[in-house]
């Protein structure tokens, strides 16, 4: 739960470098509290098979939009890549499995362009 913390505190910090373990412990929880939203939409009512989503998995989603971005375009940095370069997610099916590529690919060594090696200096949270 710390990961997801602190990414929720750097909510707008598109500067720096995320390593692999930020990134994708914050898309965890975030999946499994989106689950549990969705869930909690259905049972009430909420759910609106039209939008694919709930009220307040939709309030949710909002909330959520520019921490994911802005943990994203740090995971890009850490690989070596430009944050601009989350804007492939727009080309249909070749632009997810590029970025999951580079979401799942281990962290440029040493320094680059965007900060120091995140990994080993980070403490576990």
């Amino acid at each position: 739960m710390g990961w997801y913390l602190k990414v929720l505190r750097d909510y707008a910090t598109f500067s720096g470098r995320a390593r692999r373990k930020e990134y994708w412990m914050f898309a965890l929880i975030n999946a499994l509290i989106m689950i549990g939203l969705m869930a909690v939409d259905l049972v009430f009512g909420f759910y609106d098979a039209e939008l694919g989503m709930g009220i307040l998995s939709g309030i949710y989603v909002l909330a959520i939009i520019v921490p994911s971005i802005a943990v994203s375009v740090r995971r890009l940095h850490d690989v070596g890549r430009s944050g601009w370069w989350f804007l492939i997610t727009f080309i249909p099916l070749i632009g997810q499995l590029v970025l999951l590529y580079w979401t799942v690919k281990d962290s440029q060594e040493g320094s680059n362009a965007y900060g120091a090696n995140p990994k080993g200096f980070a403490e576990e949270l």
